[in-house]
C-alpha cells in the first residue's frame, strides 16, 4: 500500500517518476516516515464517533441500555458509559431498569457519545436537564462504577463515579443492602461458563 501511495505521490509531481529510477534509500526513507505520519495521526485523533445530540428515549432495555429516537427519527441503542448495572435476570436487574425508566423512558435527553461497542451500541453519557443519568444510577446503588473502562472518562467523571459508589456502597443503598452483590461483569461471566 505504502508503494501505491508513493507512486501517488511522484505521480502529482510535475515531473512523472518511474518508481524504478528513485533510489532504493529514498523509497525506503518515504514508506517509513508515511508508516510514521500514519501512525502519528491515528495516535493524535480523536475518535471519529464523538458526538452530541438530543432525542427522545422511547425504550428500556435494561439498567444501562436505552434507545432514544433523535430529531431525524433515526433510532440509537445507547449502552451508558461508565457503569454497569445489573443484568435483568439478576438480583437487583429490574429494580435498575425500572429506575432508569422512570427517569427518562419518553423524556428528551442529551446523548454524549463516545464511541461505539462490538454490538453497535453508541457508549455514552446520557443528561436530563443537566443530570448525568450514568452517575444517578450510581448514586442510587442501582450499578457498578465500571472500572474496567474508567480511563475512558476524563478523570473528573472517573473520580465522581468512583466517590458515588463508595458513599453508596457505606449507605448500603440498592444492590449494596445485599451481604454479597454479584458484579455484572461476574454474572454474565457464569452464564457463558454453565456455572
Amino acid at each position: 500500500m505504502l508503494a501505491d501511495i508513493t507512486s501517488l505521490v511522484f505521480m502529482q509531481t510535475s515531473i512523472r517518476w518511474d518508481a524504478a529510477e528513485i533510489p532504493l534509500r529514498v523509497q525506503t526513507w518515504f514508506r517509513k516516515t508515511a508508516a510514521l505520519a500514519a501512525l502519528l495521526l491515528a495516535c493524535l485523533c480523536p475518535p471519529a464517533l464523538s458526538a452530541t445530540y438530543t432525542g427522545r428515549v422511547v425504550a428500556i432495555s435494561d439498567g444501562d441500555t436505552l434507545t432514544v429516537l433523535d430529531a431525524k427519527q433515526r433510532q440509537h441503542k445507547i449502552r451508558l458509559a461508565g457503569i454497569d448495572a445489573p443484568e435483568k435476570r439478576q438480583a437487583w436487574g429490574q429494580r435498575a431498569q425500572q429506575f432508569l425508566g422512570e427517569r427518562v423512558f419518553q423524556r428528551v435527553v442529551r446523548v454524549e457519545v463516545s464511541k461505539t461497542d462490538r454490538y453497535g451500541r453508541e457508549i455514552g453519557k446520557v443528561l436530563l436537564d443537566g443530570d448525568d443519568i450514568n452517575l444517578e444510577l450510581v448514586r442510587a446503588g442501582l450499578a457498578w462504577h465500571y472500572r474496567a473502562y474508567e480511563r475512558e472518562q476524563p478523570a473528573d467523571e472517573r473520580e465522581q463515579y468512583a466517590e458515588a459508589e463508595q458513599r453508596a456502597r457505606e449507605r448500603r443503598q440498592g444492590l449494596w443492602s445485599d451481604t454479597q452483590p454479584v458484579a455484572p461483569w461476574d454474572f454474565r461471566r457464569r452464564g457463558r461458563s454453565g456455572s
